[in-house]
């Protein structure tokens, strides 16, 4: 107990040891083991990719996630934390395709899919020994040797009887649909995959004439000329898969002459100026609505489908098409827009697809056959231009997805795929959401809940490999015949075969045989954000294990992750949690916002514009970086712009005075060999110092206030709250109290004093453990007694002393500091140091509890101003002269016009007027000829410093100081300048705090040598000297800088 710190080792340094201590003493395990018959606490980890180092990102997350269960622990809940590890997927499928030089599908397939999975199946866990590390080294606890990986053949099974159970619903069905869609790894991506990386990129755009074949009805005003229909695209290369135009049935539409050549346009009357920069270029022939060019007959741009499309490439309607920008004609190439689609399978058109796997043309489109078509956009426009089918060319800028894996443009693209039909449950996914707590509450009732309205049905097939497989085997003779499979055992009684592995080299080998018919596996395998949907069953190997538990502990108490999971991880939750069991997935979530660079950019790796998150830990500790997170708006769903300055911050102005706090106690502690009385830590039952009956109250309403943002999962509040009670422990009652240490004697102060401080300091790590818990841990290791837990974090969290809580003496010793807070600003701006003593302070406040509490507290305002009296007023008039003028952002938008002859008024009110303003809360004022009653804050006061007086005022209270010094004022503050050089070579001497001293010293200074002259009592007393006398100087003096004249001392231990 007390233990020396005098160690040398920096807080970073000091959390190793914690770590050792920790793992030595399994005090994790027993954290858990001991609330073993307590209320569960289920906790979702959702599961990262072991494929990369952890990141800033990962800590935050991970932080987030220890704070919660620590608490919670510490509140009595049993809180088992398993780790898990996401395992499938293209995060790890571009690892092994780099790894075995495999360009994409085709190669893949080349190589064998048995020897590419086995590749991806060793490179899973690449840096699983770089996280433990990491994750360790940040004080997060979690079990990683009982953790689930989405590959283990247990997960996967719950996977597949969670595809089973919305099967037997009905809620699975193939189609060809739009998706986005990967060329470079060849699969399709959820929604949510495809917003994950936007860029603003420039693309080409162009306008395209299409020869008009026929109209619907009689255009004699065309005789003569030659008629085209004018589209505009931004993807050239999907104009060879042109089928259809489209046009707005009631948007207006012209057919102009295009003066100077026998050629005549049609488009959107809007959109003229989009052609012709000079109206004298075109005359207009005919106006027409969009429905009256429904079966107007184009020629086609390229021939290559025209002879399987006889009755198409022709004018079609529908809503969408709008004149904001382009022709307002809109070209249709089903193969690759969602609209497109739709019209062509309204319209009876098949689509056709000149594209294959990896989006190169084939022999479907001659012109470009092996381009690839992004690629090929070029070739696309010089095929326009030489044929005479390009109006105009440009470039846009504008904002477009990609492969967040490959970093390559996504394209949009006719798949088929397996969805998941979502669109029948948006009432039940609205009414689970609305059970949920989100911090904050934005994300959960506008975001997500938004995205829930409007969730589409669920693409959750890939044309990939190393995934959980798609459990249906189809009739190769029937397609509409398929076998759902539920669950290993099914698999084998169906086929006979032993099922040992379910990945897709294994799976696939195997058929079933049924009433003479042969089935075979779909291919695809499923989208990684179902298997992290299906975790919570899937981690406990649910329905075949752990079936009771899984049911009871469902919806999960809590989750946490990053603000782009609400398309991602927490949908897939609530969508499969409300399929399945129609409840909400989780009870409370916390969404994180994201780290930035400091320079407001996404940090990257090859830029380097950020510091490397061990590096940071090691030089700062763990707790400075977790505490500079959790304290931030981060843990609300807000960016961050992360800065190593905040890290160091956090431990400069949190950390390190914590540490010096105990630093403080255990040093006097050893001196006088106190030891809490009873083997406890208890308070003083009738503390009779006011600064021990204060903070005593401030812990207890700290302490509340922290319990219950921890209890409303508001994660900054709390962090903010603590390091806001620290600032007051260490700034106030330690420095007010030092001298109640220092006496020689024990007495009943000083006793109380030890007892309070310990005490709070104990009190203190408990509260502080969850978001700090190397820092409390030390601490309460060299506090605590025999009787108490061998670890802060086995311990309960505290509860809150109410009979300790004094709202009054809050508030009065709130009014003390920032009476005391003023002062010392005033003193920074007349450039007067606190060790100059001044003759007066004058406090002033109209409020008479205000008065009544700087009154009571004038001794130690004066004492923490250095002045001579303090002076309680309820009149700042006698101080400063008042003065007001409008609030323009209150009065403004009220009165508008009269507010020239309100300022005018405003500006008129005298100190009587604005002392009734301020007493009463308003005030009738004439404007003009209008009575406007105006209230205090729709003035600004100013207030002008009467002569030799210098002021400042928040809130209820204004300070002056009279800054004019007297010789016995300025000999007071040499006095103590010299003090402070003394004060100074103690500590180089490293003597002990109770050692006395003798003192030589010797200065040419005359006021130097009259304050210490006159000062020596005070100097001795200061400096526990037992001898103060001047001597000639000698080579053992020492020569100190005392503001701008110099001294010299030789101390010497007595």
């Amino acid at each position: 107990m007390f233990d020396s710190n005098e160690t040398g080792a920096t807080l970073a340094e000091q959390e190793n040891t914690i770590l050792k201590f920790w793992n030595d003493n399994h005090i994790f395990e027993k954290s858990v083991e001991e609330r073993k018959g307590c209320k569960p606490y289920v906790f979702f980890d959702g599961p990262p990719f072991a494929t990369g180092l952890p990141h800033y990102g990962h800590l935050l997350a991970g932080t987030i996630k220890d704070v919660i269960p620590r608490y919670q622990t510490m509140r009595g809940r049993y809180v088992p934390r398993t780790f898990g590890w996401d395992c499938h997927g293209l995060p790890i499928e571009s690892l092994a395709q780099k790894a075995l030089n495999l360009a994409g599908a085709p190669a893949i397939q080349q190589a064998g899919v048995d020897v590419f999975n086995e590749k991806c199946r060793s490179m899973v866990q690449t840096y699983v020994g770089e996280w433990k590390t990491t994750v360790n080294r940040m004080g997060r606890w979690v079990d990683f040797d009982h953790g689930y990986k989405t590959m283990d053949p247990t997960f996967m099974e719950t996977v597949w009887w969670v595809f089973s159970q919305l099967w037997k619903q009905g809620r699975v069905y193939k189609a060809h649909r739009i998706v986005p869609y990967s060329w470079k790894l060849t699969t399709p991506l959820s929604n949510s995959e495809a917003s994950a990386n936007y860029k603003m990129v420039q693309d080409p755009t162009v306008t395209v004439r299409m020869k008009v074949r026929s109209w619907p009805m009689p255009m004699p005003e065309l005789e003569g000329l030659t008629p085209y229909v004018v589209i505009w695209t931004t993807t050239p290369w999907t104009l060879p898969a042109n089928l259809l135009a489209c046009a707005g049935p009631e948007l207006d539409y012209v057919v102009v002459k295009d003066n100077g050549t026998t050629d005549a346009y049609l488009l959107a009357k809007d959109r003229l100026n989009a052609i012709y920069k000079d109206p004298k270029d075109y005359t207009i022939l005919r106006e027409l609505k969009g429905k009256e060019l429904v079966g107007t007959k184009y020629e086609p741009i390229f021939n290559y489908f025209e002879a399987q499309h006889p009755n198409d490439y022709r004018i079609v309607n529908d809503d969408y098409v709008t004149a904001d920008d382009g022709t307002g004609i809109v070209h249709i190439a089903p193969a690759y827009g969602e609209d497109d689609y739709r019209i062509c399978q309204k319209e009876g058109v098949a689509l056709e697809d000149p594209l294959d796997a990896e989006c190169c043309f084939t022999s479907a489109a001659p012109d470009f056959e092996g381009m690839q078509c992004k690629a090929a956009d070029k070739a696309v426009i010089k095929w326009l231009k030489e044929h005479g089918k390009l109006v105009h060319q440009d470039t846009i800028v504008h904002s477009y997805p990609y492969c967040e894996r490959t970093d390559t443009p996504l394209i949009y693209k006719a798949i088929d795929a397996w969805y998941v039909r979502v669109e029948d449950l948006h009432e039940r996914l609205l009414k689970n959401n609305a059970q949920t707590t989100w911090m904050p509450a934005a994300i959960g009732t506008h975001r997500f809940a938004n995205w829930l309205a409007d969730a589409k049905d669920w693409n959750i097939s890939r044309n990939r490999f190393w995934g959980s497989c798609i459990p249906l085997w189809i009739n190769v003779d029937d397609p509409q015949d398929i076998i759902c499979v539920d669950s290993v055992d099914t698999l084998e009684k169906l086929s006979g075969v032993k099922v040992t592995d379910l990945h897709k080299h294994f799976i696939d080998k195997i058929e079933i045989l049924k009433d003479g018919k042969r089935y075979r596996r779909t291919p695809e395998v499923l989208d990684c954000w179902f298997e992290s949907g299906s975790m919570p069953y899937a981690q406990s190997h649910y329905p075949f294990e752990n079936k009771e538990f899984v049911e009871k502990n469902l919806p999960a108490d809590f989750i946490a992750e990053g603000l782009d999971q609400t398309r991602g991880w927490f949908y897939a939750l609530m969508v499969l949690s409300t399929a399945l069991f129609d409840k909400p997935p989780f009870q409370h979530v916390v969404v994180n916002g994201l780290i930035l660079a400091e320079d407001g950019h996404k940090m990257s790796k090859h830029l380097k514009n950020y510091p490397d998150p061990m590096n940071v830990i090691e030089k700062y500790g763990a707790d400075a970086l977790r505490l500079c997170l959790l304290a931030s708006p981060v843990v609300r769903a807000e960016d961050l712009r992360f800065s190593e300055t905040a890290v160091r911050e956090i431990m400069r102005t949190v950390l390190l005075p914590l540490w010096n706090s105990y630093s403080f106690l255990a040093t006097y502690a050893r001196i006088d060999k106190w030891r809490p009385e009873g083997d406890k830590a208890a308070p003083p039952e009738n503390p009779e110092n006011v600064l021990d009956r204060w903070i005593l109250s401030k812990l207890a309403a700290t302490l509340a206030d922290v319990r219950d943002a921890m209890d409303a999962y508001d994660l900054q509040k709390g962090a903010t709250r603590f390091t806001g009670f620290l600032d007051e422990l260490t700034n106030w009652y330690i420095r007010r109290s030092r001298r109640r240490f220092w006496r020689s004697t024990n007495d009943s102060d000083k006793l109380e004093a030890y007892q309070t401080l310990h005490y709070v300091l104990l009190t203190f790590c408990k509260m502080a453990a969850p978001f700090i818990p190397f820092i409390t841990e030390n601490i309460y290791r060299n506090l605590r007694t025999d009787s108490m837990p061998e670890s802060v974090h086995l311990c309960d969290y505290p509860e809150p002393q109410r009979e300790f809580l004094d709202e009054r003496l809050n508030e009065r010793m709130a009014h003390t500091m920032s009476a005391v807070s003023l002062g010392r600003l005033l003193r920074s701006q007349v450039k007067q140091k606190v060790r100059q003593p001044l003759a007066s302070a004058v406090l002033v406040s109209l409020e008479p509890q205000v008065r009544e509490d700087l009154s009571s507290m004038a001794d130690v305002i004066a004492e923490e101003l250095n002045v001579k009296k303090v002076l309680v007023e309820s009149d700042e008039e006698q101080l400063v002269k008042l003065s007001a003028k409008p609030n323009m952002k209150r009065l403004g938008p009220k009165y508008g016009k009269l507010m020239g002859t309100i300022t005018k008024a405003v500006n008129a009110l005298d100190a009587a007027q604005l002392r009734t303003l301020r007493q009463d809360g308003s005030l009738e004022i004439q404007a003009g000829e209008t009575a406007v009653t105006i209230a205090v804050d729709d003035i600004l006061l100013i207030r002008e410093e009467l002569p030799g007086m210098t002021v400042a005022n928040e809130g209820d209270v204004t300070v002056a100081l009279d800054t004019r010094l007297t010789p016995e004022l300025e000999q007071e503050g040499w006095a103590r300048e010299v003090v402070s050089k003394l004060q100074n070579i103690r500590k180089e001497m490293n003597l002990d705090v109770v050692d006395r001293i003798n003192v030589q010293y010797d200065t040419d200074d005359q006021m130097l040598l009259d304050s210490i002259a006159s000062q020596k009592e005070y100097i001795s007393g200061e400096t526990l000297a037992l001898e103060l006398t001047r001597a000639p100087r000698t080579d053992e003096f020492t020569t100190v800088d005392l503001a701008e004249k110099k001294a010299s001392f030789r101390v010497r231990k007595a």
